[in-house]
């Protein structure tokens, strides 16, 4: 279902800093403008409240899920908040484990090939490519071609609605969008701004 819902819109929404008394308005212009797939990292306020309201709030064919994700611990609490994707920046195999175990969608963090590979072995679903800044498109490209066929990588870090285009041609499926999205403190309208932004360039270029 993770890869059905980035394949309507390959865009993932990184909520970090997220409030629960501001994630139902949030949630829903972010799901009006196209996307189906929002993640609240767990350094934000109440992280797990705010997913709880997600879940409830949205339709199901939008997936919420928790970021920065460390612990096994963290899978079972994101689980029990009506969670359903686990997104990390690194790929320990002891939550990849814990979060294929308890039957959730995985998007652990690689930076190299290696994990990668390990990620891949350990049932990983979307690869996250972090630091988008630090790789680039010639990363992606050579990844890919050594990377399973269908295996969908998504750069997360520094991506905007202009430098989408290199990344796309390069073989991405998919973008994580963190702070030109939103940021603590911005109102529904700038989100749903920036979101029809992103969505606009997603679909022009695709």
């Amino acid at each position: 279902m993770l890869k059905q819902a980035l394949a309507q819109n390959g865009l993932i929404a990184i909520l970090r800093g997220l409030r629960p008394t501001e994630a139902a308005a949030i949630g829903e212009v972010l799901y009006s403008a196209g996307f189906r797939v929002i993640e609240v990292p767990l350094n934000s306020p109440e992280p797990y409240e705010s997913i709880r309201i997600l879940r409830s709030t949205l339709p199901a064919d939008c997936l919420i899920g928790a970021g920065t994700v460390l612990t096994p611990e963290q899978v079972e609490q994101v689980k029990a908040a009506g969670g359903q994707v686990i997104v990390m920046p690194h790929s320990d195999p002891k939550v990849l484990r814990a979060a294929k175990a308890a039957g959730l969608f995985l998007s652990p963090g690689v930076a190299t090939p290696t994990e990668a590979f390990a990620a891949l072995a350990e049932g990983a679903d979307v690869l996250k490519m972090f630091p988008a800044e630090q790789m680039g498109p010639a990363v992606v490209k050579a990844w890919l071609a050594v990377l399973p066929a269908g295996t969908i990588l998504a750069p997360v870090g520094g991506i905007t609605p202009d430098n989408m285009q290199v990344f796309i041609d390069a073989g991405v499926k998919g973008f994580g969008l963190g702070s030109g999205l939103f940021k603590p403190g911005m109102t529904p309208d700038q989100v749903a701004a920036n979101a029809k932004a992103y969505v606009a360039a997603w679909n022009a270029l695709r």
